[in-house]
């Protein structure tokens, strides 16, 4: 195994790749080259040993097989081992970071994929939902690099998905509020995104908002409209069917919101009891 620069102790290394790049040993904030960053960004991004070839062709795509290799080497030869701990560790054929190395990425997606385990406790669930609404940004923000264009776009359909789930779980449950702070926040990010519009006219529709549930229905079929050229689900447009006229709804999927003149509370002529 090859040995890296090292430095005076400091305590557990941390990566973190949610908005930027940050590593820190200790608490303390390591000042590397960029060299060294986007080696240990790549190396993190994967979690397992890689093979030289596939860092060196990845991370200097346009460069021949020699001169990348060289790159490789010159990179590695940049990552400290703060207190004799490494960060990368290698071998004649692989490279990957020490196993002491937390990466923030890998405890959100870690926990995203059990927290919905039969037997899981809802602190669980809930907890990654405060975390995940933290985590309100992309991976690697302005980082252009195809393997991190890939990977941050993972990353935002893992959390949208799981977000998505909470708060379905939440809604089921009767916790409005938190419910539709989640939804919200999914909506924000991706305003496209069919499946948390529809949680949000629901948390509405159950809390007796016709006019809010409608409002909502209508901004999002004409941004589709406007966007896609498509109209609401079938599925998204019954939820609204015991409140609405049928034709208003159709008018409002096929046209621009309120091009007849109509408000949400013009549009609800009837309402179900809760």
């Amino acid at each position: 195994m090859d040995t890296a620069m090292r430095t005076e102790p400091t305590g557990p290394t941390t990566v973190s790749l949610v908005r930027d790049f940050e590593i820190r040993s200790g608490g303390a904030v390591l000042d590397l080259p960029p060299i060294a960053q986007r080696v240990i960004c790549f190396l993190a991004i994967h979690s397992r040993p890689v093979r030289r070839p596939f860092v060196s062709g990845s991370l200097w795509p346009d460069t021949d097989e020699r001169r990348a290799s060289a790159s490789l080497r010159s990179a590695l030869w940049r990552v400290p081992s703060p207190g004799g701990q490494p960060i990368v560790c290698t071998s004649s054929t692989h490279v990957w970071l020490d196993e002491s190395v937390a990466v923030d990425v890998h405890g959100l997606i870690d926990a995203s994929a059990t927290m919905f385990q039969p037997g899981r406790e809802p602190p669980t669930w809930t907890e990654v939902a405060r975390i995940l609404l933290a985590y309100g940004h992309d991976l690697l923000t302005g980082w252009y690099d195809e393997w991190a264009l890939a990977e941050r776009e993972r990353f935002r359909q893992v959390r949208l998905h799981v977000l998505d789930r909470i708060g379905e779980r939440l809604f089921t449950d009767g916790r409005c509020d938190e419910a539709l702070e989640v939804a919200l926040t999914v909506v924000a990010a991706e305003p496209l995104r069919e499946s948390t519009q529809r949680l949000l006219v629901r948390i509405h529709l159950h809390e007796g908002n016709v006019a809010e549930a409608f409002r909502i229905y209508c901004a999002y079929a004409e941004r589709l409209d406007k966007e896609v050229g498509a109209a609401p689900s079938p599925v998204m447009t019954g939820l609204l069917l015991p409140y609405c006229h049928p034709s208003r709804l159709e008018h409002h999927a096929g046209s621009a919101t309120g091009s007849h003149g109509l408000s949400p509370a013009d549009s609800v002529v009837r309402q179900q009891p809760r």
